[in-house]
C-alpha cells in the first residue's frame, strides 16, 4: 500500500506589464485569497525576478516570504539561482507561490522545466496571470 502524496503548492506564474505591475496584481489574488478563504487562507509565498521599482506593495511577513532574485532568463543563466531560492521556498510548504516574471521569452522552457522531478510531485501549475 502506497503512502499517500503529499499536498502540492499551487505555483502560479506572473508576467507582463512592470515590476509593480506584477506585484500589485500578485497583491490583489492574495487579498481576493484571503477574502474568500478567511482567516485560515494559509501561507503564501511570492519569488520576484528583478529589483523594485521604487515603493513595493508587498510586504514580507511569517504568512508571506518575499524573495528577489536578480532579473535573467530563469531557464537558462538564472537557473540555479532559481533553483535554489524554489527549494528553501519549498520548506516552508506554502498553500501558494507566485513567481513574477520580468521577461517571458523562454516561459515554455521555464514552465516544463517547472514540471519535471522533483517538481512535479511538489507544485501545481494554475493559470498564468498576466498583468
Amino acid at each position: 500500500m502506497s503512502a499517500p502524496s503529499a499536498r502540492r503548492t499551487a505555483l502560479t506564474l506572473v508576467t507582463g506589464g512592470s515590476a509593480a505591475q506584477r506585484e500589485a496584481a500578485i497583491a490583489a489574488r492574495l487579498a481576493q485569497v484571503a477574502a474568500d478563504a478567511g482567516p485560515a487562507h494559509g501561507v503564501s509565498a511570492v519569488l520576484l525576478e528583478g529589483l523594485p521599482s521604487g515603493q513595493t506593495v508587498l510586504s514580507p511577513s511569517d504568512s508571506l516570504p518575499v524573495h528577489r532574485i536578480a532579473p535573467g532568463c530563469l531557464c537558462c543563466t538564472g537557473n540555479l539561482v532559481l533553483r535554489v531560492t524554489l527549494n528553501r521556498i519549498l520548506r516552508l510548504r506554502p498553500d501558494r507561490l507566485f513567481i513574477g516574471l520580468a521577461a517571458t521569452d523562454h516561459l515554455d522552457q521555464l514552465r516544463s522545466w517547472l514540471q519535471d522531478p522533483p517538481y512535479d510531485q511538489l507544485l501545481e501549475l494554475t493559470a498564468d496571470l498576466r498583468t
